[in-house]
């Protein structure tokens, strides 16, 4: 296997080291963007309010008609593409990338090295009527993110396009992950994962993965200042109907981001803070030669995503099934659905088991006492989280009140 490789990487280097990345994604947050309900009349303005700096373009129309635009911003050499809100539902990085283009339009001489630099071509809402609807698919329900290969959809067309006509030598594919997943070997939430792509079944590393592999080690060094053991490494099993796959078999070094659960922040306003965070530090440091083993080695040490989170878990449930007492535990999750135009999460019953291997976001234990709801003495699967305990202790949408 090879040693080392050279890179057409970027040619930034920070050169301030004690760079607090976390007070700059405070202070470049972008307000008006709040929760996550995201959709094409939020950004309108704010693609607006931007400066002479940034380059605006509709390129295209959903499946409904409505718009989709791009953002072009810097003069560099280095050409970067980066897509958010391919699944409507998923908001998070739409947001951090709007932070990060607050802290574009400023005279920080990061900022301005970033532009002088690099062209970055983004397009901030690719499934806008998906983001409107609050669902992963789009208007026709087909998931973008499996349509890359055949290209059978409008807004899938319009990336093809673009990815054509700008030939990035990096691309960005921006998501969010459900609340389930978490860092294997550490039960902690995966708040931010990444994934360098498979470009073929065997799962193999090439020249390809390998650039991508490099950035993913960078933004996982700064984020571990900030969340120790809670990034994680998404599976790279092959499907080049995926985005990130498909553009990997172009010969383009993709990216997954994804944006995942922080403690207390089902809005994901703080980790939308790790998004820009990951943008950032994406740009710092560079290397003619990249020792291969070494940046390999540390992307395999980045733990795998893991699915062993529940959003509650309730322990030493009493229930009353067929006349017999017994002791179990139950879990619930949210579900998230817009209504009268604002996001509801619904907490339902999911899964009644021993569930010695899941952790719960929230968790009660309940101390034999008996559950209650609506007149029965056991949870049901896909009910909602309403219930009682000893008939005392009230729990309403999963949440115990007090």
């Amino acid at each position: 296997m090879f040693t080392n490789v050279k890179l057409k990487l970027f040619t930034f280097v920070n050169q301030n080291k004690t760079m607090d990345y976390l007070q700059l994604a405070t202070q470049y947050l972008e307000l008006k963007l709040k929760g996550k309900y995201i959709y094409l009349d939020n950004i309108l303005p704010l693609l607006n309010s931007l400066n002479s700096d940034f380059e605006i373009t509709q390129i295209g129309k959903s499946v409904q008609g409505r718009a989709i635009h791009q953002v072009k911003i810097g003069t560099g050499t280095t050409k970067i593409l980066m897509w958010s809100q391919m699944h409507g539902n998923e908001s998070t990085t739409t947001k951090g990338l709007f932070d990060f283009f607050n802290f574009l339009k400023s005279d920080n001489e990061i900022a301005n090295r970033i532009k002088s630099d690099y062209t970055l071509l983004c397009i901030p809402m690719l499934n806008p009527d998906g983001a409107f609807l609050y669902t992963r698919e789009n208007a026709n329900k087909v998931d973008l993110n499996r349509d890359a290969f055949n290209a059978t959809q409008p807004e899938m067309q319009i990336l093809h396009s673009v990815y054509k006509s700008f030939q990035p030598d990096y691309c960005y594919n921006l998501h969010d992950q459900r609340t389930i997943f978490g860092t294997e070997g550490f039960n902690l939430p995966a708040t931010v994962s990444f994934l360098s792509p498979a470009y073929n079944e065997e799962r193999e590393y090439n020249e390809v993965r390998l650039k991508a592999i490099h950035i993913i080690n960078n933004m996982n060094n700064a984020l571990q200042l900030y969340i120790p053991n809670q990034v994680g490494r998404f599976d790279d099993g092959y499907n080049v109907n995926c985005t990130g796959d498909y553009f990997t078999t172009q010969n383009t070094p993709t990216i997954l981001f994804e944006a995942g659960y922080y403690k207390d922040d089902y809005n994901r306003d703080i980790v939308r803070k790790f998004i820009f965070i990951s943008l950032l530090s994406s740009f710092d440091g560079s290397y003619e030669n990249v020792i291969v083993d070494k940046e390999l080695n540390n992307y395999l040490k980045i733990p795998q995503n893991n699915k062993c989170f529940y959003d509650f878990i309730y322990k030493n449930v009493k229930i009353i099934d067929n006349n017999e007492e017994k002791i179990i535990n139950f879990a619930a999750q949210y579900t998230e659905a817009v209504q009268d135009g604002q996001l509801k999460f619904v907490a339902t019953i999911v899964k009644i088991d021993d569930l010695q291997d899941f952790k719960g976001h929230l968790e009660y234990d309940c101390a034999n006492g008996l559950f209650e709801s609506k007149g029965e003495y056991f949870p049901k699967i896909e009910d909602k989280a309403d219930f009682f305990i000893n008939n005392l202790t009230e729990f309403n949408n999963g949440v115990k009140i007090i």
